[in-house]
């Protein structure tokens, strides 16, 4: 009797999941040889909820070690919706139980970040044999001291920083690159620092608009004729932190502009009269082909996760802790952040360098 492991991608892509699902499948492979079968499981949850699934040929999972996105398409299926019946009168949860049966499978490794999580966990409750994966350029993931896909960003988002600096310096202007990171400024701060960037600013500590003024006027009055400014995009002003989301995006939307980079780029040349540039490389952050620090990470969890499914051993996501790789029980990670702490070593390594930090 073969084993079946569905396989499916959630949220956004990055890079390291096709070098995750391939780990997974080869070693899934070469512990079970043909008593194991794989489906892939298209668009995520999505294509668990409409029954969108195939059984996939191990030759499938040749050549993708390298290839960015994911060959199983991913989609964002909220988990806040997950138990709303809304007006195609689905109920998603009852859907998904039906295809994890129909397809007979026997568990499904859940690849995704912190609402892939919830809804992985959401399934695991329901009696599912689930397995999660954490994927996310945000390295937010509660219980994991590293996600896959964050290194690669990572290196892109350092390579955005090190191009400003050349037109950066050849112009003599302010530069306010926003790096991707909603709720957690994980890749800003490591980006920040890799590209030399001159303030950081991450949305778990607001900034002083006064205080990033005045590092740039510090480094002009010492003869420095450009700055770099690395923005998360969820960076808040400390007057922003103190109202709910609706009254500052709504004031944003009144003076002219949505984004913390945009407004930070207007108030810098309002006060300083530099000339203040913005840039935004955002979804090619989460494109290309992933590190080989991520590749070797990814095939890591990916073995793990084959053995986890060899040992029956359900209901947990893997995890990288302390440089071994461990697995952590879907209901004590579910719904947890992981945001940059006060007392984080790499903030203070940014202070120890001069950066500012708002």
């Amino acid at each position: 009797m073969k084993k079946r492991v569905g396989i499916l991608t959630s949220g956004g892509d990055c890079p390291g999941l096709n070098a995750t699902i391939r780990g997974a499948a080869k070693a899934l492979y070469q512990r079970m040889g043909d008593k194991v079968e794989i489906v892939g499981i298209m668009n995520g949850y999505d294509g668990l909820i409409r029954g969108n699934y195939r059984a996939m040929d191990p030759h499938e999972f040749n050549g993708i070690l390298t290839v960015g996105g994911t060959i199983l398409g991913t989609k964002r299926t909220p988990f806040k919706k997950m138990t709303v019946i809304e007006d195609d009168k689905v109920d998603k949860v009852a859907a998904m139980k039906k295809t994890y049966k129909d397809a007979k499978l026997d568990c499904l490794l859940c690849l995704g970040g912190n609402g892939t999580h919830k809804t992985a966990n959401l399934l695991s409750q329901e009696g599912l044999n689930i397995i999660g994966l954490p994927k996310t350029i945000d390295n937010d993931i509660y219980g994991t001291d590293v996600t896959f896909g964050f290194h690669t960003a990572v290196d892109i988002a350092t390579d955005v920083i090190d191009r400003i600096h050349t037109t950066a310096g050849s112009h003599s202007r302010v530069m306010c690159i926003e790096i991707m990171g909603n709720k957690a400024g994980w890749l800003t701060l490591y980006s920040g620092i890799a590209g030399g960037a001159d303030i950081i600013l991450l949305p778990e500590h607001p900034y002083d608009i006064k205080k990033v003024v005045k590092v740039v006027e510090a480094r002009a009055k010492a003869g420095k004729n450009f700055s770099i400014v690395a923005v998360a995009e969820g960076a808040l002003s400390t007057d922003e932190a103190k109202m709910k989301r609706k009254e500052w995006t709504a004031r944003r939307a009144e003076a002219g502009y949505t984004t913390a980079t945009a407004r930070i780029a207007k108030e810098i040349e309002a006060m300083t009269g530099a000339e203040t540039r913005t840039c935004v490389p955002g979804h090619m952050q989460r494109g290309g082909s992933p590190s080989a620090y991520d590749r070797v990470l990814a095939t890591q969890f990916g073995t793990y996760a084959a053995k986890l499914v060899a040992e029956e051993h359900y209901g947990v996501t893997v995890a990288m802790v302390q440089r071994s790789v461990t697995a952590n029980l879907l209901a004590d990670i579910a719904g947890k952040a992981r945001p940059v702490p006060d007392d984080c070593p790499m903030l203070n390594v940014a202070r120890s360098m001069g950066i500012g930090l708002g």
